[in-house]
């Protein structure tokens, strides 16, 4: 990573919690100008005060407290990221809505349409906006698959889990000799918030430390 050009940027989408924030985290440690994505203003604040304690001294991040469903608001971003850098060295999207666990007969409307609008839509009108940037600083995309599609009472959020990354992996064909890089990882359990939903009850001491986690996926970059 230290053979990227400076200042290296750094776009993470769903930085405000779970992996996407210690990822985030875990760049402005390492130097990265990070431009971070998420609805919560508090958990964007949250992270670039750690960075800065574990730093001293590092450049504050760009926070950008916006819904990634907001087509305008991401595309004014993309273009100020263009008209200041120029180019996005790595883009982490870890955006993602997680529906709660239901039978299928039961889901709810408005979980069922906010799981494809963040999950599925955003991402495909995400990859346009964001692909020139990339392109422009040789950069690389990481997405993170998560498999639960097709368990009981994950429905909503496997379904369109499962459509992103199939949506991922047409991008990831598509690129693979003229770029940018694509990369799906899938990340080991996590004590997370959303898992803490999913599975009530779980030893979470039994789960990857997710600092650990972060570090491990950004050293195969």
């Amino acid at each position: 990573m230290s053979t990227l050009p400076s200042p290296r940027i750094a776009l993470v989408t769903g930085a405000s919690r779970g992996l996407g924030t210690a990822i985030a985290e875990e760049l402005g440690v390492e130097g990265w100008h990070v431009i971070a994505v998420a609805r919560t203003t508090g958990g964007l604040e949250d992270m670039d005060d750690r960075i800065r304690g574990r730093r001293p001294g590092a450049e504050p991040a760009t926070l950008a407290p916006m819904d990634v469903t907001n087509d305008d608001a991401m595309r004014h971003l993309c273009r100020s990221i263009f008209d200041r850098w120029g180019a996005v060295h790595l883009w982490v999207h870890a955006a993602v809505h997680a529906a709660p666990l239901c039978p299928t007969g039961h889901l709810d409307p408005k979980d069922w349409e906010k799981s494809i609008a963040t999950n599925v839509r955003a991402t495909g009108i995400l990859i346009p906006m964001v692909e020139p940037l990339l392109r422009a600083g040789q950069g690389t995309a990481l997405f993170f698959d998560d498999r639960h599609a097709g368990e009981p009472f994950f429905g909503a959020y496997g379904a369109t889990k499962a459509a992103q990354i199939a949506l991922v992996r047409s991008w990831q064909a598509e690129t693979q000799k003229i770029g940018p890089r694509v990369l799906i990882e899938t990340p080991e359990p996590l004590p997370t918030a959303t898992r803490g939903r999913f599975f009530p009850g779980e030893d979470r001491d039994r789960l990857t430390d997710i600092h650990t986690e972060a570090k491990r996926i950004l050293a195969g970059l």
